[in-house]
């Protein structure tokens, strides 16, 4: 399986979901602050969208005004754009399947612009960055309607990701970049997952399925159980993300 594959099998899963949800759990809140689960669906849509245009060529996805946030932007994109559920759905369902294309055809290794990445992404490490988003995302919908959603051995992939942005989170955050140690129990409960250095000084080790949690700001560092060693496990696990901002 190759992590197009894994993407393709996430939003498949996603897909799902949403093809049995009702008109009202569609203009219900979800746990993205002040979108509804039609909201983050179009966001979704939109940021496939700029998938694909990174991976063809097209354009450089999401420039921003000077002073504003990324969250700024993707949010004022929402409300721009907002539409009936069943337009939604279909323009996120058209542009996740024409982007996931355009990613697997792409020269693998040819970096490709993204957000507001430092460094250009290879395709199969922007292919990671939408499985994460579309995993985090799926959090933001089905856990206020109650919906399961368990985790998966695609939960690999992002911890991966929330490892190898490490370094760009510890400079982000005004620090220097250190080596962590990540040893993380998968979801099967038997596999261990490990990034990094076994010999690095700090470490961040339990369930990976509370590191991913953590990276994509959907739980707090306290309340994850998670175990820290060493002089910057902690602020490893505080600064941990999947995203650029």
């Amino acid at each position: 399986m190759t992590i197009f594959d894994d993407l393709e099998a996430e939003e498949d899963r996603l897909q799902g979901i949403l093809d049995g949800l009702e008109e009202a759990q569609w203009a219900s809140p979800s746990g993205a602050a002040g979108w509804t689960v039609a909201d983050v669906v179009l966001h979704l849509a939109q940021s496939e969208e700029a998938a694909l245009a990174s991976a063809t060529g097209a354009v450089r996805a999401f420039r921003r005004e000077p002073g504003a946030t990324l969250d700024e932007v993707m949010d004022q994109r929402v409300r721009a754009e907002r539409a009936s559920p069943a337009q939604v759905f279909r323009r996120w369902r058209n542009a996740r399947a024409a982007a996931l294309a355009a990613m697997r055809a792409a020269d693998p290794q040819l970096p490709l612009p993204w957000a507001e990445a430092r460094a250009p992404l290879k395709p199969a490490t922007l292919a990671t960055t939408r499985l994460a988003e579309h995993w985090a995302h799926g959090l933001d919908i089905t856990g206020p309607l109650g919906i399961a959603f368990p985790d998966t051995h695609r939960l690999s992939h992002i911890a991966w990701l929330a490892h190898r942005s490490l370094r760009y989170a510890f400079v982000l955050a005004g620090d220097q970049p250190h080596e962590v140690f990540c040893e993380l129990t998968a979801p099967d409960g038997v596999a261990q997952w490990r990034y990094g250095p076994a010999d690095a000084g700090s470490a961040i080790s339990g369930p990976a399925g509370s590191f991913c949690r953590v990276a994509a700001q959907r739980l707090a560092p306290e309340e994850s159980g998670l175990q820290v060693t060493g002089p910057h496990g902690a602020t490893a696990l505080r600064v941990l993300r999947t995203y650029a901002a």
